[in-house]
């Protein structure tokens, strides 16, 4: 966990709140065995947390399948965007091929997209 880092566990959720990111995992350390990265463009205030569940949600629907993978998000605050790393923890033998591409596709998700920044937007205070 980063120096400074504020953990906080709630429903069996690891949320470790940064200065301008927050990762959250199911166990900790956070790791990311298998993991992809995008962009986000936003124009208003957003609750990274959100955004990270959110975001977790989805990598979990289309990886729930994958023996032994436990999920992970990072929702980073970057001038003009918010940089996202997903993917996470694969603890049940090899990583089977093509999983990145699933969680590439999960985060390139056009409808995906606007889902989460306004889900965030709405709830930037929470």
């Amino acid at each position: 966990m980063p120096p400074g880092a504020l953990p906080v566990t709630r429903r069996g959720w690891h949320v470790v709140v940064e200065p301008d990111a927050v990762t959250v995992a199911r166990r900790l350390p956070a790791r990311f065995d298998i993991v992809a990265e995008t962009q986000l463009t936003v124009s208003g205030v957003v609750s990274l947390r959100r955004m990270a569940h959110q975001i977790r949600q989805d990598i979990w629907r289309a990886l729930r399948d994958l023996r032994g993978f436990a999920p992970v998000v990072t929702a980073a605050q970057r001038p003009g965007h918010l940089h996202i790393r997903a993917g996470g923890e694969l603890v049940a033998g090899r990583q089977p091929a093509g999983v990145e591409s699933v969680i590439t596709a999960v985060l390139a998700d056009a409808g995906n997209r606007r889902r989460w920044i306004s889900h965030a937007e709405r709830r930037a205070d929470a």
